[in-house]
């Protein structure tokens, strides 16, 4: 090989090597200090892009769960005020068949009878949840009801539509004259709160299914994430040791490399 001192063609490639070197164990040693494997988009381009795409759905479905928690908290509401209505119907219905008994005083069982229906027009009229009506439909905005997204896209949802106020007005219009023959009314009112509950029942249990669901999607996608944006702290700490070792020895070989021309100096003496 002939002797060149303008240019060091040995000397630039160990320069070259040890540059790499020195970039590799920057890397690891920027993901020992941060905990990612991923610190940059060009890290991994396609991985940074597919685990930005599962961020935002783990955003929505946490969002999601939220929601389904809100409706779940809107069905026990209504739940309890007609667990209330319903327990009051089941006196009305005892007060109904003492008015068949010719020794009770109807004007008494019909004024019982009306303090107990105003009692449930009251039940209807206030049960709310952020000051929206959960038993009548007149402070629901006409079309939507109580619609709740409950997946990742805005389709995905779950609509209880809303139940009108029942007609009371034989139980807080009653009169000793009307209360035998109020047993039919009763239990049809009976079977309308009964349906409701039933219908909140059913409801619940789809609901406990969705979030179950996104409990596990939720799991699942952050589980993935994790594996393309963290960092495997034991392999970065490996490597950046071993380039540190690397980036000395390097540095070495460099500096022999390059004052090797140096041996020309004694052709002039």
């Amino acid at each position: 090989m002939p002797f060149q001192i303008n240019t060091n063609v040995n000397a630039l490639l160990a320069y070259n090597s040890l540059a790499q070197t020195t970039a590799n164990t920057s890397k690891a040693q920027l993901q020992l200090a941060t905990g990612l494997r991923i610190n940059s988009v060009a890290d991994d381009t396609s991985g940074y892009r597919v685990g930005k795409d599962l961020q935002g759905k783990i955003a929505i479905m946490q969002s999601a769960q939220n929601n389904v928690g809100s409706a779940k908290d809107v069905l026990s509401t209504a739940e309890s005020a007609l667990s209330s209505i319903n327990d009051l119907l089941i006196q009305i219905q005892g007060k109904v068949t003492d008015a068949n008994d010719p020794t009770k005083n109807l004007t008494s069982l019909a004024n019982d009878i009306k303090a107990l229906g105003n009692e449930i027009s009251s039940i209807f009229t206030n049960t709310q949840f952020n000051n929206t009506s959960l038993l009548s439909g007149t402070s629901v905005p006409s079309g939507q009801n109580f619609i709740f997204q409950t997946g990742v896209s805005d389709t995905s949802t779950i609509n209880f539509g809303n139940m009108s106020t029942l007609d009371l007005t034989s139980l807080t219009g009653a009169s000793s004259s009307s209360i035998t023959g109020m047993a039919s009314t009763v239990t049809s009112l009976q079977s309308a709160v009964q349906d409701a509950l039933g219908g909140i029942g059913n409801w619940t249990q789809r609901l406990n299914v969705k979030n179950d669901y996104l409990t596990s999607a939720i799991t699942n996608a952050t589980s993935t994430t994790s594996r393309l944006f963290n960092a495997d702290m034991a392999s970065a700490q490996l490597n950046a040791t071993k380039g540190q070792i690397q980036e000395q020895i390097g540095t070495t070989q460099l500096y022999n490399i390059n004052t090797a021309p140096q041996s020309l100096l004694a052709l002039f003496r």
